[in-house]
């Protein structure tokens, strides 16, 4: 019978730190980051970033939520729904952000764009975990339409990416201009004392300006007048319907 003091431990690899040991094992692994997917894998992967996205569950970048740090302040009843109100507005407009950027990926014809598109889309992510935490946090729900925001972006982004990556990146800084002129109508908007809502705006702020700045440097065109017209026209009709719904 073997005794406790004959039993002896397995000798453990020398020459290399623990740091290093990880480092040659992830070498042995695959590196996804240069895979080209095919149509079918394209369109697989738009299918579960927008089940993610309508069922609440998207995938987000590294980033930490802008309304961690900030002090959170009683708000009166009216305040509350005005500003629940407000980032469930937010909130449809990133789910529509979504599609626009799936869509568009699914029919850019350059890598490089498509490449833009998709970690576009991941930051949009962040925008939309934000704002249905804020949502809640505020007692109010997120738009019962997001399907149909979804869908429709989607299919417009489909479309202006078979119009060509030009139109497409065009089609996308126009987009990002709209969303900031509507995210400083919020910021004038929310009760001055609620800093989470706020800070969550003024991120969203920054990151939708250099979105639009990296579609027009990548090669986008500006539209036509009577398309930016129709898109202003388009967004009014989701903003008012998801004031309520």
């Amino acid at each position: 019978m073997q005794t406790l003091t004959s039993f002896t431990r397995p000798e453990q690899p020398t020459g290399h730190t623990c740091a290093e040991r990880a480092r040659l094992s992830n070498m042995n692994k695959p590196d996804d980051t240069n895979r080209q997917y095919s149509p079918v894998d394209q369109l697989l992967i738009g299918i579960d970033t927008g089940i993610r996205t309508l069922l609440g569950q998207p995938k987000i970048t590294e980033r930490s939520n802008p309304a961690q740090n900030q002090t959170g302040v009683e708000l009166s009843e009216a305040e509350r729904q005005l500003a629940g109100r407000l980032m469930r507005i937010n909130h449809a407009g990133e789910v529509a952000a979504q599609g626009l950027y799936q869509g568009q990926a699914l029919t850019a014809r350059l890598p490089q764009i498509r490449q833009q598109m998709e970690r576009a889309a991941l930051e949009e992510n962040d925008h939309l975990d934000w704002c249905e935490k804020r949502a809640k946090e505020l007692g109010t729900h997120v738009s019962a339409l997001n399907p149909v925001w979804y869908a429709g972006s989607a299919t417009i982004g489909a479309l202006a990416g078979l119009a060509g990556d030009k139109w497409s990146l065009g089609f996308v800084a126009e987009t990002e201009k709209q969303v900031v002129k509507h995210l400083e109508k919020h910021l004038g908007q929310l009760p001055e004392h609620d800093n989470k809502s706020r800070a969550i705006l003024e991120q969203m702020k920054k990151d939708e300006g250099r979105h639009a700045t990296v579609a027009l440097e990548a090669g986008g065109t500006e539209l036509p007048r009577p398309v930016k017209k129709l898109m202003g026209l388009t967004s009014k009709i989701m903003t008012r319907t998801a004031f309520w719904v």
